[in-house]
């Protein structure tokens, strides 16, 4: 059976990327102001419109998928023939990676032979969307299933996502903040570091004042902790301020020689819970320490 890689809309990565490389995305949902929306790379609602409704005051809500769409694009997959590779947002950030685990358990009651890998990145954002490249490239290279999944598993804990937030109200609302902490922290200026740790969760590493020391903080944890940088390419994902990423790619670009920097937007999924302003940077590196 011929591999196909699946992966959801958290991923983050370019919707040309995805298409060109044929690898179904399967999209979360959010709801703002009362409308839900499918998280379909912007098509359905703007990234633009939705930070911008942000800004406002506007509170958007999201909803892990089911298991019952899980098991409907992976049956169609297995129809055609493809054995699965589901590359999949971490699992304590969201329930559906239990929601796809639950398609594929059903899926095998009636087809046993069916070839169904789904993966806990531990990742989020561009996080899981590098590992989702990786997987791409190997597929390109004639790898096996095999081959590709074992290198997932075996790797995944040197994907590094460090990202900084704006503003800490939006966490303060998603419960990761006291309303204290979240006060002080806009009158002294706060900007957290953040990581995703060893478990797939937000984690905190450290806390600067003002924005430009946050991107700074990011270009630490960058050289501090990237293995083979020529090999690589650098993911950044942002909330809605393009001149901030770019700001990060020239200094990336400047102190280190990597193959590539590529920019995207964060979606609404993951914008959701940390607001306008994120500025997210994933690549391959030493193994999380957290």
């Amino acid at each position: 059976m011929k591999p196909i890689i699946i992966t959801d809309s958290t991923c983050d990565l370019a919707s040309e990327y995805l298409r060109r490389n044929r690898v179904p995305t399967i999209p979360f949902h959010f709801t703002l102001k009362g409308q839900e929306y499918t998280d379909d790379c912007g098509r359905a609602l703007p990234y633009q419109k939705f930070y911008d409704e942000l800004r406002k005051g506007a509170m958007a809500t999201t909803a892990q998928v089911t298991p019952f769409v899980y098991e409907d694009y992976f049956r169609r997959y297995i129809a055609e023939g493809h054995s699965i590779i589901y590359v999949g947002f971490s699992s304590a950030l969201s329930g559906s990676y239990g929601g796809a685990v639950l398609a594929r358990n059903e899926i095998l009651r009636d087809h046993p032979g069916a070839d169904i890998s789904v993966l806990d990145t531990k990742s989020a954002t561009v996080g899981q969307g590098l590992l989702v490249r990786y997987a791409c490239e190997m597929l390109e290279q004639g790898r096996s299933k095999e081959d590709i999944v074992a290198w997932i598993e075996a790797n995944k804990q040197r994907i590094n996502t460090w990202f900084t937030v704006d503003s800490l109200e939006h966490l303060r609302r998603g419960g990761r903040l006291s309303a204290t902490s979240a006060s002080l922290g806009a009158v002294l200026s706060i900007k957290p570091i953040l990581t995703i740790d060893k478990g797939g969760r937000l984690a905190s590493a450290t806390k600067v004042r003002g924005r430009q020391k946050a991107i700074c903080g990011l270009m630490t944890e960058l050289k501090d902790r990237i293995v083979n940088p020529e090999e690589q390419t650098i993911l950044i994902s942002h909330g809605d301020c393009l001149e901030d990423a770019e700001r990060l790619k020239s200094l990336v670009m400047g102190e280190l020689r990597v193959k590539e920097v590529l920019i995207s937007y964060l979606g609404p999924v993951i914008g959701a819970h940390t607001g306008p302003g994120l500025l997210c940077l994933a690549f391959m590196g030493r193994e999380r320490g957290l």
